[in-house]
């Protein structure tokens, strides 16, 4: 049995991963970590449920009493979470976004050298993981593409992780397949400035809405000579990142030093 910890407990991601840790009869939640735990916040029942520790940071944890930390929070509460957990061996999950790669490349070499494992993933809706898999596929075949992201209306960032991740995975597969640059972006009056989106790795636009209502969703729009194709995700609930979550809780520990990504958790 594994024992898991959650970060950002109190928020709505965090309360979701609580949920699935406890309901999956092969890990055991051992702890819930929000600074909002300890400033009087509503602990979230599952945690008196399950006997879990509550804890207002990190610091305060007992890494004798955990085997995976799994963190929804910010990037710079993620960096110092993940430092506690490579000095404290515990191996950790991590859905934030924000964290540079060259900090993420040091993080993973701090994990591999104490033999613990860290997995960092953009999106953990394994529908999503797909749509950037079929993007790949597509990019050396199509002419021009655009990505189209849409959130809730209380993200913080913008472009999403996910979108920025799609750009680049699409900028480096028709890289590698020898496709050559995208077509340059034909216009030439911007009546609104900002109205063509975002520059993303390789020449690819993003474009990011948020509206109330929305959970998370993007679009990969392709064009070519007389067709377009469009692929779609749709997270209508935040339970669907939950089986990949657990995933990865349950593969982290074979995986010593930074995975990024589910794709190598699914087989592909």
């Amino acid at each position: 049995m594994l024992r898991v910890g959650v970060l950002g407990a109190a928020g709505r991601m965090g309360r979701q991963v609580l949920q699935a840790v406890d309901a999956d009869d092969e890990l055991v939640l051992a702890a819930g970590v929000d600074p909002g735990l300890a400033s009087g916040d509503e602990v979230p029942e599952v945690l008196a449920h399950a006997g879990a520790a509550v804890c207002g940071s990190v610091e305060a944890l007992d890494p004798a009493a955990l085997d995976v930390l799994v963190d929804f929070t910010v990037a710079e509460a993620a960096r110092r979470s993940l430092r506690w957990c490579a000095a404290n061996r515990v191996h950790a999950v991590v859905g934030t976004t924000g964290i540079d790669h060259a900090t993420l490349a040091q993080l993973g070499e701090e994990f591999r050298a104490q033999g613990t494992g860290l997995v960092v993933a953009a999106n953990f809706a394994i529908g999503a993981v797909l749509l950037m898999r079929l993007a790949e596929l597509a990019a050396p075949l199509m002419d021009g593409v655009e990505v189209i992201e849409l959130h809730h209306d209380a993200k913080r960032d913008a472009p999403s992780g996910t979108a920025l991740v799609t750009a680049g995975r699409l900028a480096e597969a028709r890289r590698r397949a020898g496709g050559g640059p995208w077509p340059a972006d034909p216009t030439t009056n911007e009546v609104l400035p900002g109205s063509r989106g975002a520059v993303g790795p390789g020449g690819v636009h993003v474009h990011a809405v948020r509206l109330h209502g929305l959970v998370a969703h993007q679009e990969v729009v392709f064009g070519a000579l007389g067709q377009s194709l469009t692929l779609r995700h749709d997270s209508y609930d935040r339970s669907s990142f939950m089986p990949g979550v657990v995933l990865a809780v349950k593969r982290v520990g074979g995986r010593p030093g930074l995975t990024s990504g589910l794709d190598t958790l699914l087989g592909f």
